[in-house]
């Protein structure tokens, strides 16, 4: 009977491990965005693109079921881009 229950308990686990994971775009991108900044980064922009789109910058999160993801792309500072002109 043990044995019975442990896999059950097992298996209702491991069948809400999808339902965890569908997390909203915008709460995914907040909480990156915190941790960025906590980190001292500065000068970046965080976007939603479709998971199917053509973007070389950077995957940094999934979100809504792996349907969309977070991309990451360090802008530069202001002074910097003056400089380059």
């Amino acid at each position: 009977m043990k044995t019975v229950l442990t896999l059950l308990a097992i298996a209702l686990f491991l069948s809400t491990g999808s339902a965890w994971a569908r997390k909203p775009c915008e709460e995914l991108r907040q909480e990156i965005a915190t941790r960025l900044d906590a980190k001292g980064v500065r000068n970046y922009s965080l976007n939603v693109v479709a998971k199917d789109a053509e973007d070389t910058r950077k995957t940094v999160g999934t979100c809504n079921g792996g349907s969309e993801r977070i991309v990451y792309e360090r802008a530069q500072p202001a002074a910097a881009a003056i400089a380059k002109r």
